[in-house]
């Protein structure tokens, strides 16, 4: 078993690469301009190429991917010649990059009209500018500075070059757009970097946290609900076969699987908030932490999933009871005089929700991050709205850090239904 488990990891941890490569070739080939979608139609194509190279658009795929999962503070400290570290000055702002100093002292660079300034900041937390004297002497005799920008990029600085035109849109303004060369710093996915938001221009990482978290509780109370009366129902219609209890609950089961997400979402909105008014009509979440001040608002997403959920899985558990039912161990028992609910619950029951468990681990990914309809008709704060605004955005650190949190629960439900495999059907045996 334990080996079982650690090839399973192994396998895993090989799907996870293979499919963050596609994640990545895929969200970088997609058509669209990323720079000019952020910038608008009127930006110059000085100001677009000078963006490009600040998000590293223009360096070779196989390196941004490398960056993106690995990061690129490890070969940036050498162009620095500085240790690269991330820390975060105010409680309030995302963290930032800074060169540390032999003495511990932490360096950013900016450039303004009067030149380059160096910003130190001090162990205690102090901090200071004053104008940079440390150029160094290129090959062609000119000077120039390897550094940290305040916007977290490795920058290659000529002395008296010519301030570029730096992107101005959206409120994005770029005081250092006089360097030469711009590579953008990044710890990578696997530690815990995923970049910043093209959309916001704020890290990733606590925003999609926020909405996986929304989305959990959202998919976890759904989850609750709907798995113990899905199974509940779809037993009793399997043992309950073509008699009138079965047709019924087939029939509801039926109803809930046919009808959209959309149409069901909108149905529960008329019924009962406008006709019955026992719910809030206005459904719009303020602000990511409203499902938490007012729990009324997960009322009605919550109803629709369940509505929308628990007719599948009836109808699988179903399908599941009666197939094994009939199956000729369950026969012998009969025939040996056993007796009725103590085959059923001994013998019966367990084998019958092999099929149910697959589909409803595969379920808990959807329930977390394929609940998109739901989510935009409530405008409900989770993950599902989340990944749909960045890719209507092509918002590529956002979709890429989304997909692989999708990725790696879907795996991992999968991973925990071949164990719970083993305790459900003793027969089972990983080797």
């Amino acid at each position: 078993m334990a080996r079982y488990i650690l090839r399973r990891i192994g396998f895993m941890l090989l799907t996870m690469f293979l499919v963050s490569a596609a994640i990545f070739l895929i969200s970088e080939v997609a058509p669209g301009d990323v720079a000019r979608h952020i910038l608008g139609q009127f930006a110059t194509p000085e100001q677009v190429n000078l963006f490009r190279e600040q998000m590293g658009l223009n360096q070779p795929v196989y390196l941004r991917y490398v960056d993106w999962l690995f990061g690129s503070d490890w070969r940036l400290t050498g162009l620095v010649g500085k240790p690269l570290k991330m820390i975060q000055v105010n409680k309030d702002d995302d963290p930032s990059w800074w060169a540390v100093a032999p003495d511990g002292t932490l360096k950013q660079w900016k450039m303004k009209t009067e030149g380059l300034i160096e910003i130190s900041r001090t162990p205690d937390g102090q901090q200071t500018e004053a104008p940079f004297n440390g150029w160094q002497t290129d090959k062609d005799s000119s000077q120039i500075f390897w550094g940290v920008d305040t916007a977290g990029h490795v920058v290659l600085w000529r002395q008296g070059a010519a301030q570029n035109a730096g992107p101005a849109s959206a409120g994005r303004t770029m005081t250092e757009s006089s360097g030469e060369k711009y590579i953008p710093i990044r710890r990578g996915l696997l530690r815990g970097d995923s970049g910043y938001s093209a959309r916001t221009n704020r890290a990733v990482w606590p925003t999609l946290i926020r909405r996986i978290e929304n989305s959990l509780v959202l998919a976890g109370i759904a989850f609750v609900i709907v798995m113990p009366i899905a199974l509940a129902l779809g037993m009793l219609a399997g043992l309950q076969e073509g008699r009138f209890l079965d047709r019924t609950i087939s029939l509801f089961g039926l109803v809930t699987t046919s009808v959209p997400e959309f149409a069901m979402g909108v149905f529960l909105i008329l019924a009962l908030a406008f006709w019955l008014k026992l719910l809030p009509g206005a459904t719009v979440f303020k602000s990511d932490i409203a499902p938490y001040q007012d729990p009324k608002l997960l009322v009605l997403p919550i109803l629709t999933l369940t509505l929308v959920e628990v007719g599948y899985v009836t109808r699988m558990t179903r399908a599941s009871m009666i197939e094994v039912m009939n199956a000729p161990y369950i026969r012998t028992a009969f025939l040996k005089g056993l007796p009725y609910w103590r085959i059923v619950f001994n013998h019966a029951i367990r084998n019958a929700l092999m099929a149910p468990i697959t589909v409803i681990m595969l379920h808990v990914n959807w329930l977390v991050g394929g609940i998109v309809v739901v989510e935009s008709i409530f405008s409900y704060p989770g993950l599902g709205l989340y990944l749909l605004d960045s890719a209507l955005f092509k918002d590529v650190n956002a979709i890429e850090a989304g997909a692989m949190f999708m990725v790696a629960l879907a795996v991992g439900t999968q991973w925990i239904a071949d164990i719970i495999y083993t305790f459900l059907n003793p027969r089972i045996r990983y080797t």
